[in-house]
């Protein structure tokens, strides 16, 4: 009797060991099937087609992309960008690069970053690099829209006289009557109407003496309209200089200045949504 349970338990483990091998056999069979050469439920031809037309499928997208790209391409200008609504009017800028210019007239150590920048914003401008450049008519726009190779108009550094850091090296700073560079930003195509030129008011009670190299801050029309960094590679946007003349009384007090491009009716300064458009506001002081 007690011999039965003992031979159930042995039949019972041989058929559990056989269920096991069998199950074992089933999953290696759906991974790799030696009957039949099924790889995954599939032969190797079966596997064949399905790549053929996953490969013919992407190649179609792919030259589909490419074709659809070709032709925007075709459409486009590659010196004048399709769209520039949002630039239609140019923002103004000042070198040194500071909403405020405080500087003591007296230590050099004070104001020498400002005079760095003048001077790297000046090299372009040197006469002898601008030698090279074309002599333009005055008061008229440089059209060359048929010209592959775009002259560029000369704006020699030596017209910002005072301002032009060759016969004062400190750009006034030393003095205590600094010089601020204005110039306009480049926009592709821009012909302003009128005579635009750039003027600068002191937030103050009494005038500020101010005075504009070129004379009355003239933004010439010969340096219009520009034609694109591929195009237009060599060219240098026109600069008006300002030389703020400050008093021992205007010492140690801050001066709160604007400039605004004004004389020409396509050129705004009066968004209240981007204080940069067409004006630019910093401030001056002056210390001993």
């Amino acid at each position: 009797m007690k011999e039965e349970p003992e031979q159930d338990k042995k039949d019972g483990k041989k058929e559990e060991t056989k269920e096991m091998k069998e199950t074992k056999e089933s999953f290696m069979d759906s991974i790799y099937n030696t009957r039949s050469g099924e790889f995954l439920g599939r032969t190797a031809r079966s596997w064949g087609l399905i790549f053929l037309f996953y490969l013919i499928f992407y190649a179609l997208l792919a030259g589909l992309f490419l074709l659809t790209m070709w032709v925007m391409l075709q459409t486009l200008d590659e010196n004048v960008p399709r769209y520039q609504e949002r630039v239609a009017n140019p923002g103004l800028v000042i070198c040194p690069h500071a909403e405020e210019i405080s500087f003591n007239h007296s230590e050099p150590a004070s104001y020498t970053q400002y005079i760095q920048q003048m001077n790297h914003l000046l090299q372009q401008y040197n006469d002898s690099v601008q030698a090279h450049n074309d002599l333009c008519l005055v008061g008229q726009f440089t059209e060359q829209n048929d010209e592959p190779t775009k002259k560029v108009c000369q704006f020699k550094r030596s017209i910002l006289q005072q301002c032009s850091g060759e016969h004062d090296d400190s750009f006034g700073f030393a003095d205590g009557k600094p010089c601020v560079i204005v110039k306009m930003n480049r926009v592709i195509g821009l012909k302003p109407r009128g005579n635009p030129y750039i003027n600068c008011t002191a937030k103050r009670d009494s005038p500020l003496h101010m005075q504009y190299f070129p004379t009355e801050g003239l933004l010439d029309k010969m340096y219009f309209p520009y034609y694109g960094k591929k195009a237009h590679p060599e060219y240098v946007q026109p600069l008006v200089a300002v030389k703020l003349f400050l008093t021992k009384e205007d010492f140690n007090v801050e001066q709160a200045i604007e400039c605004r491009v004004e004389g020409s009716e396509d050129l705004r300064n009066d968004d209240s949504r981007d204080k940069f458009q067409g004006r630019v506001s910093f401030r001056v002081k002056v210390s001993e």
